[in-house]
């Protein structure tokens, strides 16, 4: 148990820089040049978002739950994927790093699933199994754009399956799983058959999310939490926040007629990889970091900060992009980063206050 302990903090570390490194790339992408200049690592923004930091971050939070040495096996090989981005190594190796990540997170999952058969478990085991599929096209050099809907899978299917265990404890009624299925059947077909046939699975994906995030919003808890005060109101408003844009990234995949060329490639995959999915790193953070890393984290007001400048930049960055308005999409991107940084700084800010506070 000391031993797990220990490697927590360096694992997520390494997710931090690829964060970091990420959102710099990032910025290169909008040719804003403002730490380094570095063409190539303009070229692993979205790797080093989604396989070097979420799958560190997933693969640590989900050892963690398993509480077995072998399950740190997940953060690890993705943190060494991350890690060789970060310093300029796009080859092969990397990607063989995060394909033993899911496979490995894949593994931790079924060691779950046979402690607890539950839909949930299922749900986040395809989730895992979806970043391996799209690991294993990016090592056979397809172009991002052509799986990036694998990487979607990941995210959408981890935080739906983690949902759908939460939501038992509102009791939904049984119709409510029946639905969640049908959702997912549908969303899952799209994912599958956007590999060959682009344009009609992107349709299909973007119906199974657009759905996903009806379900989210009637059967999940934050739409009772929200009335209440505090952490668990700030947890409420961020998730609601998120299904927003969930619902957002799915209605422009439904309207695409050429999914992954055109104008709208930018704001789906933003809406759903900014808008959804760190709408849940912002809300879930004072909650995950101190059951994985045991450190306090109280609940500051200033939280809400960061998360109403990620949406609000989010907003000037999707409509501006849809509109073919570059500057703006460029201060929109800018500002997304901002809300990045200032959300770091906030948690470290409120890690070092409630140390300081007396015991």
């Amino acid at each position: 148990m000391e031993m797990q302990r220990a490697i927590r903090f360096p694992l997520m570390l390494a997710g931090m820089l690829c964060l970091l490194t990420g959102v710099a790339a990032g910025l290169l992408r909008l040719n804003l040049n403002l730490f380094l200049e570095s063409p190539g690592l303009a070229s692993v923004h979205g790797p080093l978002m989604v396989a070097g930091f979420l799958g560190t971050v997933i693969g640590l939070e989900r050892a963690v739950a398993l509480g077995r040495l072998w399950g740190y096996l997940a953060p690890l090989f993705s943190a060494l994927g991350g890690i060789l981005l970060v310093a300029g190594r796009t080859g092969s190796l990397g990607i063989i790093f995060f394909i033993l990540s899911s496979a490995a997170m894949f593994a931790i999952y079924c060691v779950i699933i046979k402690r607890q058969p539950e839909m949930f478990n299922i749900t986040m085991a395809m989730g895992a199994a979806a970043w391996g599929v799209g690991n294993l096209f990016w090592l056979l050099q397809y172009p991002v754009s052509s799986f990036v809907l694998w990487w979607g899978g990941f995210v959408i299917l981890t935080i739906a399956g983690e949902r759908l265990e939460l939501s038992r404890f509102v009791q939904p009624p049984r119709r409510a799983r029946v639905i969640f299925t049908a959702v997912l059947g549908t969303f899952l077909a799209g994912m599958v058959l956007a590999s060959y046939d682009p344009a009609t699975g992107a349709k299909a994906c973007g119906a199974g999310m657009m759905a996903l995030a009806a379900w989210l919003f009637v059967y999940d808890i934050p739409r009772r939490t929200v009335r209440q005060t505090g952490l668990t109101r700030f947890v409420a408003v961020s998730l609601l926040l998120g299904y927003f844009w969930l619902a957002v990234s799915g209605f422009l995949l439904t309207v695409r007629q050429d999914w992954p060329n055109g104008l709208y490639y930018d704001a789906t995959l933003h809406s759903l990889f900014l808008g959804f999915a760190f709408s849940m790193i912002f809300g879930h953070a004072p909650i995950i970091f101190p059951a994985v890393l045991k450190f306090a984290l109280p609940f500051s007001g200033a939280f809400y900060v960061h998360l109403a400048l990620l949406h609000l930049s989010l907003v000037v960055r999707v409509v501006s992009n849809l509109l073919d308005f570059q500057t703006a999409h460029t201060w929109g991107g800018a500002l997304n980063a901002l809300a990045i940084a200032v959300f770091l700084f906030n948690t470290v800010a409120a890690i070092i206050g409630g140390k300081a506070k007396p015991a």
